[in-house]
């Protein structure tokens, strides 16, 4: 589950980390109050979830109450790549002498958390690892003692070989954002940039914070922080649904039961020149009124030209699933193309069913594949 920034502050702050204070404007007036009460100079910042909004001019200085009014009325109802700007974030500014970037996240290599640094802060670090990927040094957390002071220190005496005091205050940054990190269950926590100001003085300028979905039985506060606006709503139906779901931007629909099976569906999808339009996994369920559900999903975007079933009957038998996807298709108007492929328990006698229908069948993944990304073409 992604968040605000300023959500993420507060996580932040909660933790000890040195976050400048803010609060949040749903209108030009209460921005222009908000700044008064902060004082000046201070920033607008647009949230939405998504990155690049300083490009797309959604974050401003403002050093008058002219400026705030001025920025938080463009700002508020601006698009940011396909995200529309409900709230603004007022905040006081702070001079910028120099900026670093920390992160952490789950690296599923060593079943660690890495934390990530770098000097380069204020850059998205993706664009720091594509075009000087020595920048970025990285620390792997032994979760038996956390972010030990030592390394914590060596890290901010990497990043600031010239000045104690600083690597001192990125340490103790990082052993926050660590125990932040784990604490919200997260699995991606970032300040981008940490700054300091002329005087030396540290500061989590920015926040991001992504929580991981499986854990949010035990933060039962952190529901509400979820942005019901902002989600994708075929992910948020799915996400109600029981379903585990991803939009992408091709034409063949991929419903499939297991998430290795999925993945493995839209690489061969892939493969073989045509584009997923999203993932999608119904599990072990041959329930018609799950089938329904996802069908519904996937027919929401109007690009999907091609429905394409891969299903492993392994405990679920194949003529289950084949009479579920009839039983579902019957109830429903759908005027692209189904292929189906069932493979496992039953597949015999899944697939005597399916032939009885107007549905593609296919025996091997490769061939079904293949079909659908033909069928999305036609």
């Amino acid at each position: 589950m992604n968040i605000h920034e300023y959500q993420a502050k507060e996580i932040f702050a909660s933790h000890g980390l040195p976050v400048p204070g803010g609060k949040v404007a749903t209108t030009v007036d209460e921005a222009v109050a908000l700044a008064n009460g902060f004082g000046l100079p201070c920033m607008v910042k647009s949230q939405v979830l998504t990155g690049g909004r300083g490009k797309a001019g959604g974050i401003k200085f403002c050093p008058t109450i002219d400026d705030v009014r001025k920025h938080a009325g463009n700002i508020l109802g601006m698009d940011i790549k396909g995200h529309i700007v409900r709230k603004v974030l007022v905040t006081p500014a702070v001079d910028i002498a120099s900026e670093y970037y920390v992160g952490m996240l789950i690296d599923r290599n060593t079943k660690r958390v890495l934390l990530m640094a770098s000097a380069e802060g204020g850059v998205e670090i993706e664009q720091v690892a594509k075009e000087n990927p020595d920048a970025i040094l990285k620390q792997s957390i032994d979760p038996r003692y956390g972010l030990l002071d030592h390394e914590a220190m060596d890290m901010g005496l990497r990043l600031c070989p010239e000045d104690v005091k600083k690597a001192r205050q990125l340490a103790a940054a990082m052993q926050k954002l660590y125990r932040a990190f784990v604490e919200a269950d997260a699995s991606l926590a970032e300040i981008n940039p940490f700054i300091f100001t002329p005087d030396g003085t540290g500061h989590a300028i920015d926040a991001k914070v992504n929580l991981d979905d499986n854990a949010l039985f035990r933060h039962p506060g952190y529901e509400a922080l979820r942005d019901l606006e902002a989600e994708d709503p075929g992910e948020r139906a799915a996400r109600e649904a029981g379903l585990s779901f991803v939009k992408l931007s091709g034409n063949v629909g991929c419903l499939v039961n297991g998430a290795g099976l999925a993945m493995a569906t839209m690489d061969l999808v892939n493969y073989y020149g045509g584009q997923p339009a999203n993932f999608l996994d119904i599990g072990g369920s041959s329930n018609p009124e799950k089938v329904v559900n996802a069908l519904t999903i996937i027919l929401e975007d109007p690009e999907v030209k091609a429905i394409l079933f891969n299903i492993f009957g392994g405990i679920t038998r194949c003529d289950d699933v084949a009479n579920g996807i009839i039983k579902a298709t019957q109830m429903m108007d759908i005027n692209v193309p189904i292929v189906v492929r069932l493979t496992g328990t039953n597949e015999a006698e899944g697939r005597a069913l399916l032939a009885k229908t107007a549905l593609h069948p296919a025996q091997t993944m490769d061939e079904a594949v293949q079909k659908a990304i033909e069928l999305a073409g036609k």
